[in-house]
């Protein structure tokens, strides 16, 4: 398996995990909301809006969450020539001041961060505005930051 493929597998099941332990919780905060002890004592008492409130945000990042994993049960990203520019689905090492860092241009999860290799590799998403500075640079390349150069393209 290359490095994109153990890392694609890393991202696959860390996001299921994630739904895992997200759906758990979202089914005890509903619990608890319908839960006939959460009723309110008094006009003051909202523990029961509060338990709602928290079961309706658990049940969105629930949803968002199981999104991200159907893009990444069928994505796969194109691989890149050493000295090609950076686009959608690289993987990208820098360096940073002497430091190795990696970074994946992916459609979602944007901001997880896995081990890779030695170090670790974050997702980006288009939205970023590091995604965007790094796209179309090459290796060699140190548009993105002054103490940020483009070391290799996969």
């Amino acid at each position: 398996m290359t490095a994109k493929a153990d890392l694609l597998a890393s991202i696959r099941a860390e996001l299921r995990a994630r739904l895992e332990r997200l759906s758990n919780a979202a089914r005890d905060a509903h619990a608890a909301a319908t839960d006939a002890g959460s009723k309110a004592e008094s006009k003051y008492d909202t523990r029961n809006l509060e338990a709602s409130y928290l079961a309706k945000g658990q049940a969105r990042q629930v949803e968002e969450i199981a999104e991200q994993v159907r893009i990444f049960e069928t994505w796969a990203p194109p691989a890149f020539e050493i000295d090609a520019p950076i686009d959608a689905g690289a993987l990208v090492e820098v360096d940073q001041e002497g430091e190795t860092v990696f970074f994946l241009l992916a459609p979602a999860a944007g901001g997880l961060t896995l081990p890779h290799l030695d170090g670790e590799v974050t997702l980006l998403t288009p939205e970023s505005p590091l995604y965007q500075k790094l796209v179309g640079l090459q290796v060699g390349d140190s548009g993105v930051a002054p103490e940020m150069t483009v070391t290799e393209v996969c």
